[in-house]
């Protein structure tokens, strides 16, 4: 598409997260030159199995599906480069953006930030991620139903969680860890209502099964009280360095402000996954990536072109289309996906001197 010009890449996306290789996915697929940069890490590589999302099996690791989701993204002619983002700054004369990296400087048409957040963390002594200690009420209330279950935290949300969880057990305390609760009078008229015990001495230690899952915390005043599993929560950190640089709206929880596609008050510039507002969820934010891909598609394609660029530019011509770089054609040609299998890859070029 603008690849032919003065820039790198079509689309860059910042995060190689569900949301951000769902986004590279469609856009790619849609015949736009698109870069992945991911610095690593991330939410979803932290999960031992993957809950709710369809078609994807529970022994699945958050690595393996990611790993997966790159090699699709690649495999359709998209970019996927480990490496940190260090700035994005918009072109001054020209639609687009310069795209900072810690060794390589890009010029692209469109950007999507996809960078997400960081749990706040707890102190210790916790049990490890995905075997007691779990960040996602939606995916893993299922896993305690008739379980003891922990609620960490001071606050509203604290609060709230421990008596969402009333839904799948009865047994359900608030561990303040010593600190003064933060939650409104009103919540906590809730909380003298609901079954909630809240536990406001500080932890000793942990004890475990011999898988390593949680079976009990120990209290600093020699209590004992048995677990299965809990939820810290602390809080988000968001990753929104990039965000706030280019001046981006943000909400009052901390998430970017976006529209009905994921376009961010910036021009050309969207925000998915959780960054975003929304569920926090693999299945939602692949969602905001496939619909943020397809924003960008109906923004950027160069067809059909209207009756006023028709009146300034002319018909468009056959040595014109298809709208597609050579690398994206020669992949899609050569793909096993394409109609009726893979054909020799031949450039836009080579098929003209055919007619």
């Amino acid at each position: 598409m603008y690849t032919d010009g003065q820039y790198d890449y079509d689309v860059a996306v910042v995060g190689g997260g569900p949301a951000g290789l769902t986004s590279a996915l469609y856009t790619t697929r849609l015949g736009m030159d698109t870069v992945v940069i991911n610095r690593g890490g991330g939410r979803a590589a932290m999960m031992t199995d993957t809950h709710n999302v369809i078609g994807v099996t529970e022994d699945v690791s958050g690595n393996e599906f990611l790993e997966t989701a790159r090699e699709q993204v690649q495999d359709y002619g998209g970019t996927y480069e480990r490496g940190f983002v260090e700035s994005v700054d918009s072109l001054a004369d020209e639609d687009g953006f310069t795209v900072t990296t810690s060794d390589d400087e890009l010029t692209v048409k469109r950007v999507v930030l996809a960078t997400g957040f960081a749990d706040e963390r707890p102190d210790p002594p916790l049990p490890r991620t995905g075997k007691g200690l779990h960040w996602c009420l939606h995916c893993d209330a299922f896993m305690f139903v008739g379980e003891p279950v922990f609620v960490m935290g001071t606050g509203e949300s604290a609060a709230h969680v421990a008596m969402i969880m009333l839904n799948y057990t009865d047994d359900v305390d608030i561990l303040t860890r010593g600190e003064d609760p933060e939650w409104s009078d009103e919540t906590q008229t809730m909380l003298d209502n609901h079954p909630v015990e809240i536990v406001e001495t500080e932890m000793s230690g942990k004890q475990t099964d011999d898988n390593g899952w949680l079976s009990a915390y120990e209290f600093e005043d020699g209590s004992v009280r048995e677990y299965k599993g809990g939820f810290p929560m602390l809080g988000s950190d968001y990753h929104a360095a990039l965000a706030d640089e280019l001046g981006l709206e943000r909400n009052d929880d901390g998430t970017v402000a976006v529209d009905d596609h994921g376009e961010t008050s910036v021009s050309g510039v969207y925000a998915v996954g959780d960054l975003a507002p929304g569920h926090n969820q693999i299945p939602v934010a692949m969602g905001e990536g496939a619909d943020a891909g397809i924003a960008i598609h109906k923004d950027l394609r160069k067809y059909p072109r209207s009756v006023d660029d028709i009146d300034s530019e002319g018909a468009v011509e056959e040595t014109e289309v298809p709208a597609v770089s050579e690398e994206l054609f020669a992949t899609a040609l050569a793909h096993e996906g394409h109609a009726a299998g893979p054909r020799s890859e031949r450039t836009p070029e080579a098929r003209a001197d055919d007619d």
